[in-house]
């Protein structure tokens, strides 16, 4: 069904626009989560790495990996996995090694530098979360549906790239 036929049928139409909204929403929510995680390490004079890189440091924590892993296990979700390994490596965040099996595969882990970048994002996650909940700004059987909701669409959208084309 095209965008206009769907815009014609009401509850079609309806389904659409939240659907749509919920888009919108999701791309906002990350553009403000990296200006959030890049105004914390300007704040504390500590800008040289990208919100982008410092998530992934975040997100790689104590495992090591390799590039590939990085994307299928959900650490890092860009299409220049390379640049970012290769800037973090060069700043001292990331320490890198070669397989001695297959000398193609490198493996990546956080060194002490990339550990502290970790706590700092894993501070600043800790205070938000502590803010939203003693404020009831949002209930965590609400964060429970929507990290339900959320998977259920990743689900979808991960079966659409693997079996629709």
């Amino acid at each position: 069904m095209t965008l206009h036929k769907a815009l014609e049928d009401g509850t079609r139409r309806g389904y659409l626009l939240t659907y749509l909204d919920s888009l919108a929403l999701v791309e906002r929510l990350h553009r403000l989560l990296l200006d959030l995680i890049k105004d914390e390490f300007e704040r504390l004079g500590q800008a040289e790495l990208t919100p982008v890189q410092a998530l992934m440091l975040f997100n790689i924590g104590a495992n090591e990996v390799t590039a590939g892993e990085l994307k299928s296990r959900g650490y890092y979700q860009g299409s220049n996995v390379s640049y970012n390994l290769k800037k973090l490596v060069e700043t001292g965040h990331m320490h890198h090694e070669r397989s001695s099996i297959d000398r193609r595969s490198v493996r990546v882990r956080l060194t002490d530098r990339g550990h502290a970048v970790r706590v700092v994002v894993a501070d600043l996650f800790a205070r938000h979360a502590e803010a939203l909940q003693a404020r009831g700004s949002v209930p965590l059987d609400t964060l429970d549906l929507l990290n339900g909701a959320l998977r259920r669409v990743e689900r979808h959208w991960t079966d659409q790239i693997r079996y629709i084309y």
